[in-house]
């Protein structure tokens, strides 16, 4: 809920802390932004350069999810994460807010997404969290050293944004994943293919800000049904390779339950000192 996160929130116009006055946040300066009925807030501090993830990705994403396959990769990421509250960026549909939060009894979390669609969803997808419609790139709606964790899940990571909001004594947990990730699909689907020096590439872009203290690889095999590979390929870039009629006859060409890789480095880091 808003009410449980608002201390943790900042505008994103003039950066003042913001308070609650039902159905409005306001700042002291004056801005206003409406809390939707669906419970989310938008907190845009300007126009966004992206669009976000359409309601069929996320709703594909939803029901792979809710299927259970990622469940370790979800489990693995909340065991990382401190005591505190939660900011995920690029939260999609909550998912792994919510089983941070379950874990972390009592904190609160905040998602952050630039699709309004996904706000709605998280913000209905755990008690204890809020969603709220934000760029990734710009200037995050949090306040200073607010947050005891940032939890990004293949998703955008601003290395000065993220540093900014995580307490001095934070955790950063990012999940990635590795070129063996989805492998078996990859060929017969056309999907877009995970570059081998991704794990390199969010250590230089993270370099200066945080420092990793631990990588943990989680790989295991996933048995999917056809209609499982469809959700999988929907819920990410690769749904905009192909129409829908395409991705249907290349899974239809594929066994009917096929053994498919998970492979995710679950990564910590610790804020440095500026």
């Amino acid at each position: 809920m808003i009410g449980d996160v608002v201390d943790l929130l900042a505008c994103p116009v003039c950066g003042a802390e913001l308070e609650l006055s039902a159905p409005v946040l306001m700042c002291p300066s004056g801005h206003s932004f409406d809390i939707a009925r669906q419970g989310y807030v938008s907190l845009l501090g300007g126009p966004a350069k992206f669009s976000g993830d359409t309601a069929d990705m996320l709703a594909a994403r939803a029901r792979f999810l809710d299927a259970g396959h990622f469940d370790l990769v979800a489990a693995t990421a909340a065991q990382a994460l401190a005591a505190g509250a939660v900011l995920e960026v690029g939260a999609g549909t909550g998912h792994y807010l919510a089983a941070a939060l379950n874990v972390l009894t009592g904190s609160v979390g905040i998602g952050v997404d630039i699709a309004k669609p996904a706000a709605r969803r998280i913000a209905r997808c755990h008690p204890r969290a809020a969603g709220v419609v934000a760029d990734a790139w710009q200037p995050l709606p949090v306040r200073t050293g607010a947050v005891a964790n940032v939890l990004t899940v293949f998703a955008p990571r601003n290395g000065d944004e993220l540093h900014r909001v995580l307490d001095p004594d934070g955790v950063l947990v990012v999940v990635a994943p590795t070129s063996r990730h989805l492998c078996e699909l990859v060929d017969p689907l056309q999907m877009v293919r995970v570059d081998e020096r991704k794990p390199a590439r969010i250590s230089d872009a993270l370099s200066g800000r945080f420092e990793r203290t631990e990588r943990t690889l989680v790989e295991y095999d996933m048995t999917l049904t056809h209609t499982d590979i469809d959700d999988v390929v929907a819920m990410g870039p690769s749904a905009f390779h192909s129409t829908p009629a395409e991705r249907a006859a290349r899974i239809a060409a594929l066994p009917d339950d096929m053994d498919v890789t998970a492979s995710v480095y679950v990564s910590t880091y610790r804020p440095l000192s500026d």
